[in-house]
Parts: structure tokens; C-alpha cells; sequence
């Protein structure tokens, strides 16, 4: 299933095409394209070039594994989630290595991170589902994450599947039309709130 975005203005098909499905097919995700995506992943950009990103892996070829990763999802997420070939755990290193002082841009680091990863699984027939929901203590306990490094969030990965092997409201949800904010709501200038002219 593809849902492209409608955008307003023209984009790169790469991001029109991204979306994040809740269906995947079982068809394993190859090694060589997940070492593709997290090379797309390690040339992001951060501050003071310090890459505070750091992925924990879980595919469907080591059972036990991915059924540990699965039980660190809340159990909304693992209804559906435990159809992807691959689960990751993205965790921010919350310190600047080289003075020790807090790095309030880590979470921006690491999404970057996983706009690069995520463009680059579009460009190989991949898709990538990104969470919220996921049990951040147990996260902790599970993979021995010291204090000085975050939880962020949990990524499926895979190809897409059969939208009619979902439940029906998680169906409807895909089948839902995208939409987003329009310009004006989010684009200012001079002072906040007051609409840039450029999106008015």
C-alpha cells in the first residue's frame, strides 16, 4: 500500500512516499539494507558533531531477543508491532562526551538521525514506524542503560503488509486520509504567532 502525501507545494518523492504503516509482511529485512540505513543514520548531523545516538537492534532471526524488545512496548504498540521483522530502541546520550556538561539538543540529534534512516529505508521499499509508546524503565532495566543516556523511542521496521490483517480501527487509521497543519499555523516572523508572508 503506498500513501503519498498531498502536499501544498512540491517535495522529493522520497518524503512524499514516507509514511509509517501498522501492518508489515514477513518477509525479513536484508542485512545488508539495515547496515544501509544505519550509515544513512551515522552521517546525520549534530552539535558540535558529538552523534549521541545509539540504536538497539531486535529482528525476528533471534526469537528470544525479539520477544524481550517486544515486552518493552506498550501493549498498544505491540499488537501491531509484533508483525515487523525488526524493533530498535533509540537512546540519546544526554552529556557532551568531551566536557560532561548536559546536551539539551540530544532528542533533536537523534531524530535527525532517524529522518536520515527513515528517508533512506523509503528508498529502499522499506518503512519505519516510529513510537512513543514504549516502557522507559523497563527499557532501563532490560538493557542496562546507564543514567546518563535516554530512552527515545522505538522504531519498527519492514515491508509493508496486508492492511486486512489488522484489527479494524487500527485499519481505518491507515486507510485515513494525511493530513498536516497548514504553513500559516506553524511558520512566523517578527514576532511569534504573527504568520511569515511567505506561507500567508
Amino acid at each position: 500500500m503506498e500513501k503519498p502525501a498531498p502536499t501544498s507545494y512540491p517535495i522529493h518523492e522520497l518524503l512524499r512516499r514516507r509514511w509509517s504503516p501498522h501492518a508489515f509482511a514477513a518477509r525479513p529485512v536484508e542485512t545488508d539494507k539495515l547496515c544501509r540505513l544505519l550509515e544513512a543514520a551515522r552521517w546525520a548531523p549534530s552539535c558540535f558533531n558529538e552523534q549521541p545516538w545509539n540504536f538497539i537492534l531486535a529482528t525476528k532471526e533471534n526469537p528470544a531477543e525479539f520477544a524481550r524488545m517486544l515486552e518493552c512496548l506498550v501493549e498498544a504498540n505491540r499488537d501491531w508491532a509484533k508483525t515487523a521483522p525488526v524493533l530498535m530502541i533509540t537512546v540519546a546520550a544526554m552529556s557532551f562526551a568531551k566536557n560532561g556538561k548536559p546536551n539539551r539538543h540530544a532528542f533533536h540529534d537523534v531524530g535527525a538521525a532517524m529522518a536520515d534512516f527513515t528517508l533512506q529505508a523509503t528508498s529502499e521499499g522499506l518503512f519505519v514506524h516510529q513510537m512513543a509508546g514504549i516502557d522507559i524503565d523497563k527499557i532501563r532495566t532490560t538493557y542496562g542503560i546507564p543514567a546518563t543516556h535516554e530512552p527515545v523511542a522505538g522504531v519498527a521496521l519492514g515491508y509493508p503488509g496486508d492492511i486486512d490483517s489488522l484489527p479494524e480501527a487500527l485499519k481505518q487509521r491507515t486507510l485515513a486520509p494525511r493530513s498536516r497543519k497548514p504553513m500559516e499555523q506553524f511558520v512566523f516572523s517578527g514576532k511569534w504567532g504573527e504568520v511569515a508572508p511567505l506561507s500567508s
